[in-house]
């Protein structure tokens, strides 16, 4: 299920962020959230957990290729389909 990333948002104040910095990273790996730093209502920043940062700085690799992206413009035209049953069997599941 795919779900959006602004619903992963927690807000913490710079005053929160900077005293319990560790704290707020450990619950951010563990919940799969990320937070959102501000001061006086203004966002200063964000606080990511490695695991979201990696995935992030992956998708964004992936997608200044070329190529990739032309293989899916591609995959969005084609009109050849596969049975969920085939891609499962491919899977091994």
């Amino acid at each position: 299920m795919s779900r959006q990333l602004i619903s992963d948002e927690k807000l913490v104040s710079i005053n929160k962020a900077q005293a319990g910095l560790t704290r707020i990273l450990r619950d951010a790996a563990t919940s799969g959230n990320f937070y959102r730093v501000i001061k006086n209502d203004e966002s200063l920043g964000v606080l990511l957990p490695q695991r979201m940062w990696e995935s992030i700085t992956e998708d964004i690799e992936a997608l200044s290729s070329p190529t990739y992206r032309a293989r899916i413009a591609k995959a969005r035209t084609d009109k050849k389909t596969i049975k969920s049953a085939q891609v499962k069997r491919q899977l091994g599941l």
